[in-house]
């Protein structure tokens, strides 16, 4: 049986060179990677009280819909600025060269939920910590931020210290 990292598909010198790109796309493209990594996600996640799923823009939703679904909870989309139709919260994060806003909507959630916050990948760890603020704005409690990848050589755990994380595969990130 393939394991998770096997659907993985690496491309190198994009989006520029020098990067070596993990490609979650491999996972999508077949049915049975998808279904195994669905699966672990499930099984990793079925160890927390959680109220609703938080994924992120964009691939996090592919796989935060399915866990949210599975578990019965509400799914709450962040996405970057100017996206959402109703009234949101945002917070504006660092990125290696400039910023960017992510936002969610503002009753997304209640004070006191528990929210698991679901991505394709933990790289630096700046948008998920970005998400995790935005959660706290609103009064919610993050139990776990999940990851189908972790590139752990840059650092992205160390960025959410304090915060419970669950990944299925590593890799290096060069």
């Amino acid at each position: 049986m393939k394991k998770i990292e096997d659907y993985i598909i690496s491309v190198p010198d994009f989006p520029k060179p020098g990067i070596l790109f993990r490609d979650v796309t491999g996972i999508l493209g077949n049915a049975e990677g998808l279904k195994q990594t669905l699966a672990e996600l499930y099984k990793v996640l079925g160890n927390y009280e959680f109220d609703a799923v938080a994924g992120l823009e964009a691939r996090g939703f592919l796989f935060g819909v399915s866990v949210a679904e599975h578990f019965g909870k509400p799914f709450i989309p962040v996405r970057k600025k100017g996206k959402l139709p109703r009234e949101t919260v945002s917070v504006e994060y660092d990125l290696e060269y400039g910023s960017a806003s992510i936002e969610i909507h503002k009753d997304a959630l209640k004070a006191g939920d528990r929210i698991v916050i679901v991505d394709d990948l933990l790289a630096t760890g700046g948008t998920a910590k970005a998400a995790i603020k935005l959660i706290e704005k609103l009064g919610g409690k993050v139990e776990c931020c999940a990851f189908v990848i972790e590139l752990f050589d840059l650092k992205g755990r160390e960025v959410l210290d304090g915060y419970r994380i669950e990944t299925l595969t590593k890799f290096p990130g060069h």
